[in-house]
């Protein structure tokens, strides 16, 4: 789906957006989903028919998910030995698989929310005038 000259200046709510991608739904519409797969984004939303594809999500959402994991887990961790003192294999046991449990919970949460920041700000071909990847064509500079 693209916009027409007219909706390009259109603002897009960006809270709304990320909001909608944080609940895995389409940043358009809210109604479709965002993903096809675990973090696979989808190509196209399949309510409205949104273009997903040109989302470049790359390495902010694991940045994003492990700052602040690291921020929940740490002074839990430190909290823990301080106050209790237990044993190394019982941190081992409690703090790997936590940490594990929360990366995989809070991925796919930050990343819905990038690709509706991005898509908010048009940002990477959601402006409309996406040219496409199989041409080496720069799009052209207004």
């Amino acid at each position: 789906m693209t916009d027409t000259p007219h909706t390009r200046s259109t603002p897009r709510n960006w809270q709304q957006a990320m909001w909608r991608g944080m609940r895995a739904q389409c940043p358009a519409c809210g109604q479709g989903s965002v993903f096809r797969k675990y973090l696979k984004v989808a190509d196209t939303c399949a309510h409205c028919g949104e273009d997903l594809h040109h989302h470049r999500a790359d390495d902010a959402p694991p940045y994003f998910t492990i700052f602040l994991v690291g921020h929940l887990v740490l002074p839990a961790l430190y909290y823990v030995e301080i106050n209790v003192t237990p044993p190394l294999w019982v941190h081992t046991a409690i703090w790997g698989p936590l940490t594990l449990l929360l990366v995989l919970f809070f991925l796919p949460i930050i990343k819905g929310a990038v690709v509706g920041l991005q898509w908010a700000l048009r940002m990477h071909g959601f402006d409309g005038q996406h040219v496409s990847e199989d041409t080496c064509q720069p799009p052209s500079q207004l």
